[in-house]
């Protein structure tokens, strides 16, 4: 499902981006040299893409004592055919260099290009460069940076404010895995990587130091890519397509129906702003069912939300489960949580109600009831989505935020592991998990995004789509895309956030147009 690339783009870990590279001259009959040449010449154009005319310009490459260093003296040769000013800062002495690395410093060496150990060069100085290019470390480091290597970083960084600074792959001392400083890492205004963007490139921690990021293809041959495909991919803006088309005979008993079960006294905007989701998504037909005594404050004001009361109290019990099973009967699905509350009760009314003749999106409070009740487990089934937040994730896999947060990726496959259904993990860079392990990086950050209830849109949204004929998985990503794009084009109304979840909501029917 996700190797569809109409939808997906590849997110290989440095482990498998190592792969590609040695089946390319293994499978592919590549040589390792046209690689990196190819990589050159790539962030050639890429930087020239974001400074412009390079001609005259001074420009400092540091190359690292591996490929990545290789790449940087590469391109130093390219920069100099175009009139640059180069000088290469070799970590080691010229002559260690090795394979294509080596090869391409003793062209360097032969084309009369400025060379100098890295230790000489004066990061202090009043004429700083004009350009700076990282090429110390590439995706594969791991472990924490040796002192020396830390201490360039922390030279490279304090040029920023006068240099443009240009990462090749990845910035050095930044895990190629998690995305994490290492402990220090360089902030680049722009990373070029090579062929596909690394795991560690997409996480939001990351983008402090990636900047911007600029994917360019070296030519991995797309039946290495298809031999040894990844486990994990970036949701691409194509996935739009995905939604299915309007029927020009569609009414709105066609049009999907979802019922939200949720609401408790006190708890009555969640379930109208996942109702609101799923409505401004397209749904035909929303209800809400909630506790008697919780329908008044719910339905105010809002006319295009249909209610369903269930007994009269505030909240509900293991009594109005059989009635919430009869209503949601036909339903095409339901999204279960939001404002749901967490007496006592509720457990029975949980244990009584799944599981649910038709697919199911379980949020908020639904995931508190799951978490404290294993059994509830069973009830999912393939066809659900859960949608946590880090806390309520940490919750669900017993462990703390820290932990969840420190390798989101496999914190989402832990997940859709245990409870055997499709996993979003809802944050920047929001992570949607299958159960077999693969995974899909949502590639919007949208600030606007954080506020309370829009969790609820979100859920609203993803019972929507779970409506329509696309698997939980694909429905799980687009519904993930869609919620991202409509934060980021309340960034436009409300620069400095202060938007309601509401108005994420009533961003959806225009979002995917553009």
């Amino acid at each position: 499902m996700l190797q569809d690339e109409r939808y997906f783009d590849p997110l290989p870990t440095p482990a498998e981006m190592t792969a590609w590279d040695a089946a390319s001259v293994r499978e592919g009959g590549l040589s390792f040299l046209a690689l990196m040449e190819n990589a050159s010449r790539e962030a050639m154009h890429a930087l020239v893409g974001e400074v412009g005319d390079v001609r005259g310009k001074s420009v400092l490459l540091l190359a690292g004592p591996g490929n990545n260093g290789g790449d940087a003296v590469a391109l130093a040769r390219h920069l100099d055919g175009r009139g640059a000013r180069v000088t290469i800062g070799l970590y080691r002495p010229r002559g260690r260099y090795k394979g294509a690395a080596g090869y391409n410093a003793r062209v360097a060496t032969r084309l009369g290009l400025a060379m100098a150990p890295l230790g000489k060069v004066d990061f202090s100085r009043a004429d700083p460069p004009d350009i700076l290019v990282d090429g110390l470390l590439g995706t594969g480091f791991a472990g924490e940076l040796r002192p020396d290597m830390a201490a360039v970083v922390e030279k490279i960084n304090t040029l920023r404010d006068r240099t443009f600074v240009f990462s090749l792959d990845i910035p050095s001392g930044l895990s190629g895995e998690t995305g994490r400083p290492q402990p220090v890492a360089v902030t680049a205004h722009a990373t070029v990587t090579f062929e596909a963007a690394k795991t560690g490139l997409v996480t939001a921690e990351a983008a402090p130091y990636v900047g911007k990021l600029l994917v360019r293809d070296i030519g991995i041959p797309r039946l290495v890519q298809e031999k040894h495909p990844c486990r994990a991919w970036r949701i691409a803006p194509g996935i739009k397509d995905a939604l299915p088309a309007v029927s020009p005979t569609l009414h709105k008993g066609s049009a999907g129906r979802v019922v939200v079960v949720g609401g408790s006294r006190g708890l009555t905007g969640a379930p109208l702003l996942a109702a609101l989701g799923a409505l401004r998504s397209g749904a035909g037909l929303v209800s809400v069912a909630c506790p008697g005594a919780t329908e008044v404050a719910l339905k105010a004001g809002y006319p295009d939300v249909m209610t369903m009361p269930m007994g009269e109290g505030g909240h509900f019990g293991p009594g109005d489960a059989a009635a919430v099973r009869q209503f949601v009967h036909g339903a095409d699905a339901v999204a279960l949580g939001p404002g749901l509350g967490r007496h006592p009760d509720t457990a029975g009314f949980l244990d009584a109600l799944l599981p649910l003749p038709c697919r199911l999106v379980v949020d908020a409070d639904g995931l508190y009831f799951l978490a404290q009740n294993p059994d509830l487990i069973p009830k999912l089934g393939p066809e659900t989505v859960i949608t946590p937040h880090p806390g309520e994730a940490a919750r669900l896999l017993g462990i703390d935020i820290p932990a969840v947060e420190a390798d989101r990726l496999a914190s989402a496959r832990a997940l859709a592991t245990r409870y055997g259904c499709v996993a979003v993990l809802k944050g920047p860079a929001t992570v949607v998990a299958a159960s077999d392990g693969q995974v899909a990086v949502s590639p919007v950050v949208a600030p606007n995004l954080a506020v309370g209830g829009s969790g609820d849109v979100l859920s609203g949204l993803t019972a929507n789509l779970l409506s329509r004929p696309l698997s939980p998985l694909l429905a799980a990503c687009l519904a993930v895309y869609w919620h991202g794009l409509g934060g980021a084009r309340l960034a436009a109304l409300y620069p400095i956030r202060g938007n309601l979840a509401s108005e994420i909501a009533a961003m959806l029917p225009g979002a995917l147009t553009e």
